[in-house]
């Protein structure tokens, strides 16, 4: 094959490329719009149990939820880690992972637990420990709270089993479509929530008593701010996703550009040498 056919040739792979990652930025970027509507559903929910859990946790309630208790000695750790199922987002989980490797760098190995959701991060972690005592994937781009409520409920069992002395929350938070954030947030025990300033102090009524309906808030509590993770997360990798897809999209252009300049320059040479054979041989004649 000569120079030019092989430039062609990759010109033309390349304009295949260039068409599947420009169709991968439209599919992310509509994708991406749907989140963040999902996300604006899900708001007001979060923002009431929210409040309701800033007022429990300020109350003088006589039930004292083992979430609300702060353990002095934080030995052993749990990890919620959400990550992405797929890849071709940047460097959206791994930048997610080296937080999660250096807030853990402290902690010894067999002191800590996982629980894993997303492809990436099962294939990451399980190489670097065995104490994953939970893992979801596939939970698609619509997920419901049902689909991560096993893997809450196992991590808050190693909690109240004092199987681990805290819990943390990792995932990507999305700041705008050019700017996602790496976040470990603490979900036990439970920090201080911040509350409006009011003049009154006053506490809830409950019926049949504290103890039932406090362990059901705060188990929905908890339960809500890793969905909200979730959505969260799945929204940061659409937006990574088409800025990547974007960028290779733009290179796949400059990349054609530059091929067809050497493509032409190639071919003239060819020409140019043609010409020159013949009036060579017409002058020998």
């Amino acid at each position: 094959m000569s120079n030019i056919e092989k430039v062609r040739s990759t010109i033309k792979s390349t304009e295949k490329t260039m068409k599947i990652t420009g169709a991968m930025e439209l599919v992310a970027a509509s994708k991406l719009g749907k989140t963040q509507r999902h996300m604006a559903k899900t708001k007001p929910f979060s923002e009431k149990i929210l409040e309701v859990m800033g007022h429990i946790a300020t109350s003088h309630s006589e039930y004292q939820h083992p979430f609300l208790v702060d353990r002095p000695k934080k030995e052993k750790v749990g990890y919620i880690i959400i990550s992405s199922d797929r890849g071709l987002c940047g460097s959206l989980n791994q930048n997610l992972f080296k937080e999660v490797l250096s807030h853990l760098k402290n902690t010894p190995k067999d002191n800590t637990k996982f629980c894993l959701i997303g492809n990436k991060a099962t294939t990451f972690f399980s190489r670097l420990s065995s104490n994953i005592i939970g893992q979801k994937s596939h939970i698609g781009d619509r997920p419901s709270v049902t689909d991560t409520l096993g893997i809450v409920q196992v991590m808050l069992n190693a909690y109240l089993e004092h199987e681990v002395d805290a819990i943390y929350l990792c995932y990507n938070k999305f700041k705008s479509t050019m700017h996602q954030q790496p976040s470990i947030i603490q979900l036990t025990p439970l920090l201080a929530i911040p509350v409006a300033e009011s003049a009154d102090h006053w506490d809830y009524i409950y019926e049949p008593d504290a103890k039932d309906v406090i362990d059901l808030l705060l188990k929905r509590y908890l339960e809500s701010l890793v969905h909200q993770a979730v959505i969260e997360n799945i929204a940061c990798e659409q937006a990574a996703r088409m800025i990547a897809m974007k960028s290779a999209t733009d290179n796949a252009v400059e990349i054609i550009d530059e091929l067809k300049l050497l493509y032409n320059k190639a071919r003239q040479a060819a020409i140019t040498q043609e010409l020159a054979e013949i009036i060579g041989g017409a002058g020998a004649v």
